[in-house]
């Protein structure tokens, strides 16, 4: 990966961890299914009036919206709502740095290496420490339903992976580049009705219309700090890494957000780093290096021919 995208991405996951903390300052003033509902509609309008359409068709468009709009963040929001730990849901939303390789392995021949496997291991056993030192009363005390709903929240963001990278490959064999800020942008035009709909389902009228009478600072800066900040920048340059690098590369960067959302969590809301938490934390990092770093490359390119005779002629 370019340095220039390294730093970006990292700061992407650095957004992202902080996104939990903010949904759940979010969630206090507002019902689940409307604050998704906003965060769209802030990212659509007025911007979609400005930007191209992506040059792919709109079954695409939609799929992708639908996947990251209605699926990932309908189920994380209310999963949340009805009780979802925010510092647990950051590491369950990580599950999508296995789901995305698998389905890019099955739907775009991308091919596993086992160093990645492995490293993927490591990073799963970090995850499971965290995830069982961050739950102080164990994972029995969620309800099952918030449960099933946060892990459906990382299917849904693998799946609207492979359709930004399906669809950015078949822009490229064109010989044409796909805007993927466009197509979060338009893709956005998707989600605000089905959740506004839903929000109808889960809330009454007269609640939903209370909120949006009754908004505070706090409610008016999540929902433009998820729009912004989290939207458009985040799941921006993260289709941009997508269309650039395998799934592969870029799925287990993921991995980082609840190490910056634990970190978050502590300087907002004075939460503290257990030391089973920042085991955890080491051993993602681990995990992260095995995955990624060519140990075979780094060991061959130290103990070759050529290296050693200029170390002779020094």
């Amino acid at each position: 990966m370019k340095p220039k995208d390294l730093i970006l991405a990292l700061l992407l996951v650095t957004v992202w961890g902080a996104n939990f903390t903010v949904i759940s300052l979010g969630l206090d003033g507002v019902p689940s299914m409307l604050l998704v509902a906003f965060r769209f509609i802030l990212v659509a309008f007025p911007a979609v009036f400005f930007v191209k359409k992506p040059n792919i068709g709109w079954k695409y468009i939609v799929s992708y919206g639908f996947a990251v709009g209605v699926g990932q963040f309908g189920c994380l929001f209310y999963a949340m709502e009805i009780g979802m730990p925010a510092g647990l849901a950051s590491i369950i939303a990580q599950l999508q740095a296995f789901i995305s390789p698998l389905l890019g392995a099955i739907f775009l021949k991308e091919k596993l290496k086992a160093k990645q496997i492995i490293g993927f291991a490591i990073a799963a056993t970090g995850l499971t420490l965290i995830g069982i030192a961050s739950t102080s009363n164990g994972v029995s005390s969620i309800p099952l339903g918030a449960l099933l709903l946060t892990i459906g929240a990382p299917i849904f963001w693998s799946a609207s992976n492979i359709v930004a990278r399906h669809a950015s490959n078949i822009v490229a064999a064109r010989g044409e580049k796909l805007d993927m800020l466009n197509l979060v942008i338009w893709a956005s035009l998707v989600p605000p009705i089905p959740m506004l709909g839903l929000a109808l389902l889960v809330d009454t009228p007269s609640a939903l219309i209370s909120s949006l009478m009754n908004l505070s600072p706090m409610s008016i800066f999540s929902a433009l700090y998820l729009a912004f900040a989290s939207t458009l920048f985040g799941y921006g340059y993260w289709s941009i890494l997508i269309s650039k690098y395998p799934l592969n590369k870029i799925a287990p960067l993921s991995l980082l957000v609840p190490i910056t959302g634990l970190l978050t969590a502590r300087i907002v809301l004075s939460e503290q780093l257990s030391k089973v938490q920042w085991i955890g934390v080491s051993i993602i990092l681990i995990g992260l290096v095995f995955a990624n770093l060519d140990i075979g490359k780094i060991i061959g390119r130290l103990c070759s021919p050529s290296d050693n005779k200029e170390g002779e002629q020094l």
